[in-house]
């Protein structure tokens, strides 16, 4: 009798366990395609001149058309955005568990993903985006319990590394006589400093501009050429927000 209540108490928790997974993955490709649809009408209003000249590259590059304009791209690019985004609400999951921090940094994952496709579309970081990734940061201060220390900390993060990008890209536009930093990737590190830290800040920078210098490269970019620069930002802040703890160790064993 014993055996059969432990087995009709077990089924329901295994089952939720394999569901859970189950249903984040269906919703991260729903939401994957609903990110993908939006980011595509919003390059489509916001193309700058630098953005019109980085997409006629890239079609002359991938010698596309108008005709996948007219139709929504080919398949595989509408499926690729939802399955990415499907592996990546499970990993947040799986790295987070069920609760306020997954979805508070899957809010934060699914406005990296967005800004991604519009940066990389038409050179261009939505305000809105980078607003939403900051309210659902603080909205999620009282449930993780950081309290105002970890508020002020966060919040001290995010001002710190934004004022001293600020700084350090109006002396070197200064210097060159010519834009160095984008506002949008400012603030986009504004946002990266309230959920990595300072110093995991740091770390994503570095990794950025890594990142940016091998896109670069592989995309033939020459100097005064548009470049977005969000896509390398959102993969290395990303990357830190899965496994920055041990990286940041690291980097504070090397400063001390």
């Amino acid at each position: 009798m014993i055996q059969d209540e432990r087995l009709h108490f077990d089924v329901p928790l295994q089952a939720g366990t394999v569901m859970l997974p189950i249903l984040s993955a269906l919703l991260g490709a729903v939401l994957g395609t609903v990110l993908y649809r939006a980011a595509r009408q919003s390059a489509r209003g916001g193309v700058s001149a630098a953005g019109a000249g980085h997409m006629r590259g890239l079609r002359a590059r991938s010698g596309r058309g108008g005709a996948n304009a007219r139709t929504g791209g080919a398949a595989p690019a509408r499926v690729l955005p939802a399955l990415f985004f499907s592996v990546l609400t499970v990993a947040c999951l799986l790295r987070f568990g069920a609760g306020a921090e997954a979805l508070r940094n899957e809010i934060f994952l699914a406005c990296l993903f967005f800004l991604t496709l519009t940066d990389w579309a038409c050179c261009e970081i939505p305000d809105g985006c980078l607003l939403v990734a900051a309210l659902a940061w603080v909205c999620s201060v009282p449930f993780l319990g950081l309290g105002w220390q970890g508020f002020l900390r966060g919040l001290g993060a995010g001002l710190g590394i934004g004022a001293g990008l600020l700084a350090l890209s109006l002396g070197m536009d200064a210097l060159l006589k010519k834009e160095s930093l984008g506002g949008g990737d400012i603030k986009l590190f504004a946002v990266v400093g309230l959920y990595l830290g300072f110093v995991g800040s740091l770390l994503a920078l570095l990794l950025a501009c890594l990142l940016g210098l091998l896109m670069a490269a592989v995309l033939k970019k020459r100097p005064g050429q548009p470049f977005p620069f969000g896509p390398a930002i959102a993969v290395s802040a990303a990357a830190l927000l899965f496994w920055g703890e041990a990286p940041v160790r690291w980097y504070l064993r090397l400063l001390m």
